[in-house]
């Protein structure tokens, strides 16, 4: 950890003790875990703490840990030219309706929400993450009434992954249609979706049906040859 980002986890840590869950630093970010119940009085104290001055909320996202440490790709036969990839199909683009998405065995809750905010005074960036208790029904509180650039930005994780938000005043839909069944970016959710849309002229109002298309594997398998290349002896090298 540099030096200024030991310095300002450390003055989080004696700031906020038990308030903050862990404050862990990787790729020279620092990352704050704060439970729901303590968000607000957190986000306030930073936003308002003269020391602190984070004004300004760049971005709230959701996350969805439902398949955290899977992949398909497998690389433990690879060598330095060429790889296979797709081996297992474990995403839930790859599997068929009706199909259960893989599931990662952890104690880790599936969803959270991450905030970066920004200080100007003191020229910081910091991450704030907020793990839902409860993944049937995901509830974080809203910072609207703290950082008002909160309002799209938390309908848009309510709409792509189900979070609620509680205290916002306005919480719908943003990037779906009205009668859209599910949210995409859940980690169970089909790439090409559940139905599809169209007009019908007969009907003059647009209806939905089964999804048409079948899912499939965009990335091709690749497996490029080992190029061997002879190394000439040492005093041909030198003749050369």
């Amino acid at each position: 950890m540099s030096k200024p980002l030991h310095k300002l986890a450390d003055v989080l840590r004696r700031r906020f003790g038990s308030q903050i869950d862990a404050c862990t630093e990787q790729d020279d970010e620092l990352t704050v875990d704060v439970a729901p119940k303590n968000l607000i009085a957190v986000c306030t104290t930073l936003r308002d703490d003269p020391g602190f001055s984070y004004e300004q909320l760049i971005d709230l996202c959701g996350v969805d840990y439902l398949q955290f440490g899977l992949a398909e790709w497998r690389e433990d036969t690879s060598d330095g030219a060429g790889f296979s990839r797709g081996v297992a199909p474990v995403s839930a683009g790859r599997l068929h309706f009706g199909d259960t998405a893989v599931t990662a065995e952890s104690e880790q809750p599936r969803f959270a929400v991450v905030l970066h905010l920004l200080s100007y005074r003191h020229n910081r960036r910091l991450r704030l993450r907020c793990y839902a208790d409860d993944p049937q029904m995901p509830v974080v509180p809203s910072v609207t009434g703290l950082w008002s650039s909160a309002d799209w930005a938390e309908r848009e994780a309510f709409d792509m992954y189900g979070i609620l938000f509680d205290g916002h005043q306005d919480l719908r839909r943003l990037l779906t249609d009205y009668g859209f069944v599910g949210h995409p970016f859940r980690k169970d959710f089909p790439l090409v979706g559940n139905v599809e849309m169209r007009y019908d002229p007969e009907q003059e109002r647009v209806i939905y049906e089964p999804v048409s298309i079948e899912t499939r594997v965009l990335v091709p398998r690749v497996i490029r040859p080992v190029v061997e290349t002879e190394i000439p002896p040492a005093d041909v090298a030198e003749e050369a």
